[in-house]
């Protein structure tokens, strides 16, 4: 098995993946709703709505 000759410090390893990213965002669009939103995210719509994969989560609460 491979080892290492000596031990990397916290430090050394964070700013070796300083570097690695992910890309932009990806948006895509509820096709319940129409919003844009990122994906993997929950959104609520103009009337207050919650929605996670096209499903309503949460209703907004009435307004009188």
């Amino acid at each position: 098995m491979a080892h290492p000759k000596s031990r990397i410090s916290k430090q050394r390893k964070r700013k070796r993946r300083t570097h690695i990213k992910a890309a932009t965002a990806q948006i895509a669009t509820c096709k319940v709703t129409g919003e844009r939103h990122i994906y993997h995210r929950s959104y609520t719509d103009t009337e207050g709505n919650t929605f996670y994969r096209g499903k309503m989560l949460i209703k907004a609460p009435e307004l009188e």
